[in-house]
């Protein structure tokens, strides 16, 4: 029996066919929507070509949107470096068998998963220039940073615990028969196998953080979407063709994300198989030998 077949029925012909016909009436209600959006835009003038002109013009990529993309990814660069350390340690603190670690770290976590991150990025800034009597600025590109990395790396550091935790529990006893303490066990048998498991995770994260950068806009940060919805639209009045590159713009820079990631992960797999196969090989070849 398949594991389709043990986890649902498979479909009969009656059902095949509702299947079948939701899914027509699925993608034309989709299509109808689309045409009733793009033909009220074009009833605006929305397509006209003298908005999209700008975008075909040298200096609107090179001093704009192209600074735009510089200044969203050294944000998103910085703060996911950051939120890994941050969530690896607090993570990792979770799973200690002191109270004294767990339970703080488990606080630190919880509290920063739950306010939302436009308010960080705001106590950041206003924080501590409020405290100091405004003698202390916060940068708008630090502030941006700080409130990325408490907020994603709170919720990485709740990946990692769980990503070890999807570890069998024989994996570690076998650790612990072979002589390893419990950080040797940790280092060399539970985040390796775990790493695997938390990969689409940590990706869908990244991507998360990296459209958040666009937060910044509300202290300032002059970002991407800084560019594209208040500086561009401000010289050309084109604010929906400028939303629209922006969004093409932010899609590609996830996409070759996630792809990089997904390269990644595959590269990571075959090199744990290869290591494991040259492991194998002696004991094999003792087996066949009589060794």
């Amino acid at each position: 029996m398949s594991t389709a077949s043990v986890l649902f029925d498979a479909p009969g012909p009656r059902a095949r066919l509702r299947n079948n016909i939701l899914t027509l009436v699925s993608v034309v209600v989709l299509l109808a929507i689309a045409y009733v959006v793009i033909k009220g835009l074009s009833d605006k003038g929305q397509f006209a070509g003298k908005l999209w002109e700008p975008f075909l013009q040298g200096q609107v990529w090179t001093g704009q949107i192209i600074p735009g993309i510089v200044a969203t990814l050294q944000a998103a660069v910085l703060s996911a470096v950051l939120a890994l350390v941050f969530g690896v340690v607090f993570g990792l603190g979770r799973l200690s068998d002191h109270a004294w670690i767990r339970v703080p770290a488990g606080a630190v976590v919880e509290f920063f998963r739950a306010i939302p991150l436009l308010l960080l990025i705001f106590f950041a800034q206003a924080g501590p220039a409020t405290i100091s009597g405004y003698t202390v600025s916060v940068p708008a590109f630090a502030a941006v940073v700080i409130g990325l990395t408490l907020y994603n790396g709170s919720v990485l550091a709740e990946v990692f615990r769980a990503g070890v935790l999807s570890v069998p529990r024989g994996q570690s006893e076998a650790g612990y028969s072979l002589g390893l303490r419990k950080s040797g066990v940790m280092r060399l048998i539970l985040l390796p196998q775990a790493t695997t498991a938390m990969m689409p995770a940590i990706v869908s994260q990244m991507v998360v953080l990296l459209k958040d950068t666009a937060l910044g806009w509300v202290i300032a940060y002059e970002e991407l979407l800084n560019y594209g919805l208040k500086q561009i639209p401000s010289n050309f009045g084109n604010l929906i063709p400028s939303a629209i590159v922006i969004s093409l713009v932010y899609i590609a820079i996830n996409l070759a994300l996630s792809y990089v990631a997904t390269r990644l992960e595959r590269r990571g797999r075959r090199s744990r198989r290869s290591s494991a196969n040259v492991v194998g090989a002696p004991a094999a070849v003792g087996v066949r030998t009589g060794e």
